[in-house]
């Protein structure tokens, strides 16, 4: 069942839905609407099977940190996590849906000083985020450490079982407080996940949330890093460079989305809100509005737009990256539609080059870099804009007012100068390179690996050193560059670094075998 609730109909206290409108979320997910009342009724086992971005740690950390009383230094629940990096992630995410900032979470894993965090359990952590070998380590230093916690949630659970953790898990499981309830969050239930719930978990609730495919077919998705202060200008020089924008921005929340449409208005485009706090009947004017094409430019948070089916539009834009890959799916599938192209384009600040990734990984899609429209080029389209309408118009005037007019102007002044003291007075300040503002270059924190899927292999004549000169001639990296070759009978593997991934994948984007891209980026 996939079924979707507003936050407020789930039974979260006042506190909670503070936090929760403040980070601008109106509509819980599916998993998000199964546990949240779940754990705010019972105690109880969990086994949750949803993909990764779909909101899981929401639904866990929500829930647990209304009903659970943070009354003690000992920690109350101790979240297991496959990776460091997912460690921090997740413990980011708990820590901005605190309710009281004197709330303590915080992720402990390898490699970051045992020191700093023996110090930090000392002076008292309501929630651990750690990976499984360092929980073991620390509870080996004090046996009594999680003899209090009431949750422990195993996070990505297949992850940790392929990855090794089976014993980890089993000694923190043994280790630590007997009464505790256990959440078992995982993409997919093999069979040592299905072992491992009948051992350990009693009588658990299940909640199955269904795959959906995270792939679209639009022809042209790109980012722009551009910081937080240059998006409008960004914005606005995307407006001005297409003949017919016709778009819908997306925004994160309710705040953003007035703000952004009143600054688009103060700048003289056609352009509405449409968020959770506005009357059924005044979305049905503006959605008439923009249907009818007396506005150009919706600006609209995600549960919103949700119904909008609108055909011709030209963009997508996400002026607030997506939440998780599945909003980011929804989102740009409104564009591209019927046959027409459509173009989706993602604002990137330097915080989220990540979060973009991520993104891509699960979507299998290629997100390319461009650039932010340049101001003579803009000005240029203007321009070349004003003369085709004049074009068009010429011979529409004769024998009327305008034409003698023109005539006796002629009579006393050089036609030419006429006709510029004319455009200047109409198109001054649309052409003045002025109105634009300068933007920032910015250079994004492109690091971390990549595994990339090929789709040949041995039966192709590949061989490892083969692979890698095919690779270097078609994208111009260098060999040096790609790591972890894998030559398998009918496809391959290779490692890059995140920014070498981007080029690659653009390189070979209409390269196919069949349907199939020759590379992806591997499952």
């Amino acid at each position: 069942m996939n079924k979707t609730m507003k936050f407020n109909e789930l039974g979260l206290s006042q506190r909670l839905l503070k936090v929760i409108d403040e980070k601008g979320f109106e509509e819980a997910t599916p998993i998000q609407t199964q546990m949240i009342p779940l754990l705010l009724e019972k105690n109880a086992d969990v086994i949750a099977k949803a993909q990764t971005g779909t909101g899981k740690t929401a639904a866990f950390g929500i829930p647990l940190m209304d009903k659970i009383k943070f009354d003690t230094k000992a920690p109350k629940v101790l979240v297991l996590t496959p990776t460091r990096e997912l460690s921090i992630q997740v413990s980011e995410e708990l820590n901005s849906l605190r309710p009281e900032k004197s709330m303590r979470i915080m992720p402990i894993y390898g490699g970051s000083s045992m020191d700093r965090q023996l110090k930090a359990i000392r002076n008292g952590l309501n929630m651990v985020v750690g990976t499984p070998g360092r929980v073991m380590d620390h509870m080996r230093r004090n046996k009594k450490l999680f003899d209090e916690i009431e949750y422990l949630v195993l996070d990505e659970a297949d992850e940790m079982l392929s990855m090794g953790f089976i014993e980890d898990i089993e000694f923190v499981i043994a280790n630590s407080n007997p009464e505790k309830n256990i959440l078992l969050m995982s993409a997919t239930m093999p069979r040592e996940i299905v072992d491992l719930s009948r051992r350990f978990l009693k009588d658990a609730e299940k909640i199955d949330i269904k795959s959906k495919q995270m792939t679209t077919e639009l022809t042209r998705q790109i980012y722009f890093e551009v910081k937080n202060a240059d998006k409008l200008e960004a914005m606005c020089r995307i407006i001005d460079i297409e003949k017919d924008f016709y778009a819908i921005i997306f925004c994160r929340t309710k705040k953003d989305t007035d703000e952004l449409s009143n600054q688009l208005v103060n700048r003289g485009y056609d352009a509405e809100a449409l968020h959770g706090d506005i009357s059924q009947v005044q979305r049905e004017r503006i959605f008439n509005k923009f249907k009818n094409k007396n506005i150009n430019i919706l600006v609209a948070t995600d549960v919103a737009a949700r119904g909008i089916d609108v055909s011709g539009l030209t963009h997508v834009i996400n002026y607030s990256i997506p939440q998780d890959p599945e909003s980011y799916v929804h989102r740009i599938g409104r564009t591209g539609r019927a046959g027409l192209e459509g173009t989706a384009i993602t604002f990137v600040t330097p915080q989220e080059y990540k979060k973009l990734h991520f993104i891509t990984q699960k979507t299998k899609t290629a997100i390319v870099k461009g650039k932010v429209p340049q101001v003579d080029d803009i000005i240029g389209t203007k321009l070349d804009h004003i003369l085709n309408t004049i074009d068009v118009s010429v011979g529409n005037y004769k024998e009327d007012i305008y034409y003698e007019t023109a005539k006796s102007l002629q009579e006393k002044y050089d036609p030419t100068e006429v006709l510029a003291t004319v455009l200047k007075l109409n198109y001054n300040e649309e052409l003045d390179p002025k109105q634009y503002k300068q933007i920032s270059e910015i250079v994004l924190n492109k690091s971390g690996k990549s595994r990339l899927f090929i789709a040949k292999g041995k039966k192709d004549n590949f061989d490892t050193n083969q692979l890698v000169k095919y690779i270097v001639k078609e994208s111009g990296i260098k060999a040096s560059k790609i790591k972890d070759v894998q030559v398998l009978d009918k496809f391959s593997f290779i490692t890059v670094d995140f920014k070498e991934a981007e080029i690659i994948i653009h390189a070979f984007k209409n390269k196919k075998i069949g349907r199939r891209k020759i590379i992806e980026i591997a499952k």
